[in-house]
């Protein structure tokens, strides 16, 4: 191995991987990632996840770090990484507000006997740059983002900022309350509230109107703040990923289960003054929230018992699947309050070594939480 080359070798640099390249990859970090599938079924997955519509036509790029001096299929791949094209909008407290891409940073790797030797440094530290104008004919990229695995230093050391890294955990509900049909009903004070649950075919409208108000919304935070405002947005494209994920995995781990068809839940209400919530399930772990709305983000007893009785449907299959709680990312002030007044059992923890959302700002000043106001910074816009 002494002939490794240094990591700031002139020679090194990023390259698209080949195809056996991808495999070649993906049958290394299968040992990190793959570890409830077999390597047929995740190398499958990843040429899956690949060709979805979030990933195709370039929504999702190939990273490595190499020796540019060596031939394809059999040069040394010293790191590699993924980068996936979200839709993103950004206002600024002078009122310009733009829709602008973002790249997710994730999957990134290095192989055992290439570790400690500054390559995946290398390598990011050439992402970041070429990120600000990748695929910059579809729009500007006026940052980037990637969720950390190994803790708070390294990531923001190259410059990627850390951003609130909060969750509140539910365990599941095994003991369910008054259901018909899929229904959970809340009765308070003589008033029956009741949530449904919601399929994919009930998700596009409120997605659409989501993105509509965060668009909406986006602007007044920045105003008021005085800080340039940003959010990924929770689009079609995006809620699928994760979705198609979810499927995949069920299909392999649970061949003799019909796939998840329950994609979330919303409550009674005109819209307007509805909660409701979009969810996935990580299969051996958690059900995660994806994206939680509260219509009119009032902290009132009405609120509080539509949002235990979506909160009931999620938890309800979280226990269908064995899965050990429900997880909710960076709660809003306003949703603390309706789970205090709810009396659902909850737990707060700060994440200090997973999924911490880190970001880097391409735009003007240093960036990072004091100087940026990351809006909707919700589990739906990990990679």
């Amino acid at each position: 191995m002494a002939d490794l080359p240094l990591s700031t070798s002139p020679n090194l640099g990023l390259a698209y991987p080949t195809k056996a390249e991808k495999l070649q990859i993906w049958t290394l970090n299968s040992k990190n990632w793959g570890t409830n599938l077999s390597l047929p079924d995740y190398l499958e997955r990843e040429e899956h996840l690949s060709n979805i519509p979030q990933t195709r036509d370039g929504g999702i790029t190939h990273w490595i770090l190499t020796d540019k001096t060596l031939p394809e299929n059999s040069r040394p791949i010293l790191s590699s990484c993924e980068s996936l094209r979200r839709h993103a909008i950004i206002s600024h407290p002078n009122g310009t507000t733009k829709e602008v891409i973002t790249h997710g940073i994730g999957s990134v790797f290095c192989s055992p006997e290439y570790r400690g030797r500054g390559y995946a440094g290398r390598m990011l530290s050439l992402v970041r740059e070429i990120l600000r104008t990748h695929q910059k004919d579809i729009a500007e990229c006026p940052f980037s983002i990637l969720y950390s695995d190994i803790g708070k230093k390294f990531y923001s050391g190259l410059g990627w900022k850390v951003f609130a890294s909060s969750h509140i955990s539910i365990p599941a509900l095994r003991n369910d309350p008054a259901t018909t049909n899929g229904t959970t009903n809340e009765i308070t004070n003589g008033t029956t509230v009741t949530a449904t649950p919601l399929t994919s075919q009930e998700l596009p409208d409120l997605i659409a109107q989501d993105c509509t108000t965060l668009k909406t919304l986006l602007p007044k935070i920045a105003k008021s703040t005085n800080k340039p405002s940003l959010a990924v947005l929770p689009d079609a494209q995006t809620i699928e990923w994760h979705h198609l994920r979810e499927s995949f995995m069920a299909s392999k781990l649970f061949p003799n289960r019909p796939l998840p068809t329950i994609n979330g839940a919303i409550s009674t209400g005109s819209p307007g003054s509805r909660v409701w919530i979009i969810f996935t399930r990580v299969f051996g772990d958690k059900l995660y929230i994806l994206r939680l709305v509260t219509e009119d983000s009032t902290d009132s007893p009405s609120n509080a018992e539509k949002l235990s009785s979506v909160l009931n449907i999620a938890r309800q299959e979280a226990a269908k699947w064995d899965l050990d709680s429900v997880v909710l990312w960076n709660a809003s002030d306003v949703v603390k309050n309706l789970l205090v007044r709810a009396g659902v059992e909850h737990q707060s923890e700060e994440r200090e070594t997973d999924s911490i959302p880190s970001l880097m700002w391409y735009g003007d000043g240093e960036g990072g939480a004091d100087a940026l106001e990351w809006v909707a910074n919700e589990k739906f816009a990990w990679c």
